[in-house]
């Protein structure tokens, strides 16, 4: 079998089918764990026709697999092994698990750390109150990076491009105290700033307060946070800044050990 040279024009074909096929993936979501072939049709606005022919050879290579009588679609089992090996490599997870169990033992409350995607904060490790050891998060599981700590740690760092693009996408209202106002949002990002660690006073569940500070890779870039979360009586206000400072030094060491530096950062 003769292999068919690339060439400027296939090779932008290719290209724009990859945008296409990332498109679909972006329709399925928490709230959309199965779609049927109008749904993804709806959605990316894509021709009938191709969207069919794309999510049959995102079936081929398991990006997509078919459920309910094959009526309907959701993502395949390859994504998640990519996801699972992904995470098994990065270097985040590996420098920071003894320093999240340090810090679930100091803080006496569970801790998480999260990356970013881009516009959700995404569960990297977590130790939980008596629990074992913190260990890798085998599931995709993204936060709201607008109205939770581990969120907002990394928001806070990002251009106002990012920020722009997180409010386009809605700020959804999950407890009374939740921020949806964008102006007020960019307030409480500039106060992080200042003090150098977010606050998510039960803005994304009710009775539950959060510290989380970021991380950043070796050139400067915030890419990732930890945090301390607990029930409101266990983090009240006045602990808050003991807890902001715990976070604060447990995301620096995380950060020097992934090679950053203060000169670097400059």
């Amino acid at each position: 079998m003769h292999e068919v040279p690339v060439t400027a024009a296939n090779g932008k074909d290719l290209v724009q089918s990859l945008h296409k096929m990332s498109r679909i993936l972006q329709c399925f979501g928490p709230d959309a764990r199965t779609l049927s072939l109008n749904e993804v049709h709806e959605r990316t606005g894509f021709p009938k026709a191709t969207t069919h022919r794309l999510l049959s050879s995102m079936k081929e290579i398991g990006f997509i697999e078919q459920a309910r009588g094959r009526d309907r679609y959701r993502l395949g089992l390859r994504l998640f092994e990519m996801g699972s090996l992904f995470l098994a490599n990065l270097d985040l997870h590996r420098e920071a698990q003894p320093h999240v169990d340090r810090l679930a033992k100091i803080s006496g409350e569970s801790v998480h750390l999260c990356i970013f995607d881009g516009l959700h904060a995404v569960f990297v490790d977590r130790k939980e109150l008596e629990s074992g050891p913190s260990s890798l998060v085998m599931t995709i599981e993204g936060a709201p990076s607008y109205c939770t700590s581990v969120g907002k740690a990394i928001l806070a760092y990002r251009g106002d491009d990012t920020i722009d693009r997180v409010i386009a996408a809605g700020l959804r209202r999950y407890t009374p105290t939740t921020i949806t106002d964008p102006d007020l949002l960019r307030v409480d990002l500039a106060e992080t700033r200042r003090r150098g660690y977010s606050i998510d006073r039960s803005e994304h569940q009710a009775n539950r307060q959060c510290v989380g500070a970021p991380i950043r890779d070796a050139g400067g870039s915030v890419f990732a946070s930890i945090s301390v979360s607990g029930l409101r009586d266990r983090v009240p206000e006045q602990r808050i800044p003991i807890l902001g400072d715990l976070v604060i030094e447990t995301a620096t060491t995380i950060s020097k050990a992934l090679g950053w530096t203060p000169v670097a950062e400059a």
